[in-house]
C-alpha cells in the first residue's frame, strides 16, 4: 500500500543533445551525422530495501526496484538521490536545472488493503527543478499530478550537502519535505464509513492539504570499479499535520518512517553511428 516503484534516473538526459547535433558536438561526443551518434552509457542494477508496509504503517517488508539510467557518455555527471523520480531535463545549466519528472505508483487492494478500498496503481507526473547554490549542495523539488491512482498534487523539497571523501566514496544527505492536496490525502488517508466499518478504524476526513512529512536521508555511495558503484542509504520521515491524524496511522500504524537499503549498478558503454 502506497509503495511507489522507482525506475531512478531514467532517461536523465540533455534536451540539446537531441535538439541539434553540434550542441552535443561541443563536448565531443557526437559525430554530427545522426542526433544518436556518439558514445553512450547504459546503467542497470538493483536496489534492495526495508520500508514500512505502507506510508503510516508500523510493519515492515522487504523490496526491491530496477535501477536504470541512460544518457551520453562525457557529460559531466550530476548528484542525484535515491528520492528523485524519472526525470528529463529540458534546460541544463551549469548550476540550474528543469524539466520534467514522473513516478509509477503500485496498486492498492487484497490483503493489504485491510478493510479499506482499494486503488488502482497509475502514476504521477510533472515537473522539477535544481539549483546548486555551491558545488556540494543541491536544492531539488518536484510537483506532481496523480494518474489514473489519484487526481491529488504532491510535492517534494529536498537539500543534500554532498562530499567526495576519496575519489571513489561519496556521502551525502540532507532534509526532506513532502506535501500533498487534498484528493491525495483522501485516497490515501480518508477513512469513509464503509471502510470504518470494515477495518475498524475511526471515520476521518483530511479535508484539506498541506505538508504530510519531514524528515532526513543520507547515503554512502561507492566506485567498486569503473563499471560499478554500489550505495548505502538510510531515510527517515516523520508524519505530519493531516497525514498524522489520519486513523489510519494514529490507531493502526506510526508517524515515525525508517528506509534502509543497499543498491549496486553496471555501466555499459557503447557507441552509436
Amino acid at each position: 500500500m502506497f509503495n511507489r516503484f522507482r525506475i531512478a534516473g531514467l532517461a536523465v538526459l540533455s534536451a540539446a543533445s537531441f535538439i541539434h547535433p553540434a550542441l552535443a558536438e561541443e563536448g565531443g561526443q557526437s559525430s554530427g551525422k545522426h542526433f544518436w551518434s556518439g558514445d553512450w552509457s547504459l546503467t542497470v542494477g538493483g536496489d534492495f530495501y526495508r520500508q514500512p508496509r505502507f506510508t503510516g504503517s508500523s510493519k515492515y517488508i522487504m523490496s526491491a526496484q530496477p535501477l536504470i539510467s541512460f544518457g551520453r557518455t562525457g557529460v559531466a555527471e550530476r548528484f542525484s538521490s535515491r528520492n528523485d523520480n524519472i526525470s528529463f531535463a529540458l534546460m541544463d545549466m551549469e548550476d540550474f536545472r528543469v524539466g520534467l519528472t514522473g513516478e509509477f505508483l503500485m496498486a492498492r487492494g487484497g490483503s493489504q488493503a485491510d478493510g479499506l478500498k482499494d486503488v488502482p496503481w497509475g502514476g504521477e507526473v510533472g515537473g522539477f527543478m535544481e539549483f546548486y547554490p555551491t558545488d556540494w549542495f543541491r536544492l531539488r523539488s518536484e510537483l506532481r499530478h496523480g494518474v489514473r491512482a489519484h487526481n491529488g498534487i504532491v510535492g517534494e523539497l529536498a537539500g543534500d550537502a554532498f562530499y567526495d571523501v576519496t575519489p571513489a566514496i561519496r556521502v551525502s544527505g540532507g532534509p526532506r519535505m513532502s506535501f500533498a492536496s487534498e484528493k491525495y490525502l483522501d485516497t490515501y488517508y480518508g477513512i469513509n464509513a464503509e471502510e470504518s466499518v470494515a477495518s475498524g478504524l475511526s471515520v476521518y476526513d483530511p479535508d484539506g492539504g498541506g505538508v504530510t512529512s519531514a524528515g532526513l536521508g543520507g547515503a554512502v555511495t561507492w566506485m567498486t570499479t569503473d563499471k560499478i558503484t554500489t550505495s548505502l542509504y538510510a531515510e527517515y520521515t516523520k508524519l505530519q499535520g493531516k497525514a498524522a491524524r489520519s486513523s489510519l496511522v494514529s490507531e493502526r500504524g506510526s508517524r515515525h518512517q525508517l528506509t534502509v537499503g543497499v543498491s549496486a549498478t553496471y555501466r555499459f558503454d557503447f557507441t552509436l553511428d
